[in-house]
């Protein structure tokens, strides 16, 4: 019983924005979208897992959940939707200084 409504993936990072039951807690969202992410990928990419993920975790023990507090639902998903145009303005306007 969880949506995933909005997903932007950054290069090093995941922006979601999910919809679920009040009956699960954050931290057991996060444990399934992991646990069942992680599954498949290895489904499908057999041959990383042996060579790249020794103990076989795909992802971190941490993550940040936000719940939407005083925003509206849309203002969420507009920001989760931004992520890589505020990614690529960063890049943009970070190029390394001179010297001279």
């Amino acid at each position: 019983d969880i949506d995933i409504v909005e997903l932007e993936i950054p290069e090093d990072h995941i922006h979601m924005v999910v919809r679920s039951e009040p009956k699960m807690s954050p931290s057991q969202i996060m444990q399934v979208i992991k646990s069942i992410s992680a599954r498949e990928f290895f489904k499908l990419y057999p041959d990383i897992k042996r060579r790249y993920f020794w103990g076989g975790k795909l992802w971190t023990q941490s993550y940040f959940v936000e719940t939407i507090g005083n925003a509206t639902e849309d203002t969420i998903r507009k920001y989760v939707q931004n992520q890589l145009i505020e990614l690529d303005k960063k890049e943009v306007h970070g190029s390394q200084l001179g010297l001279f």
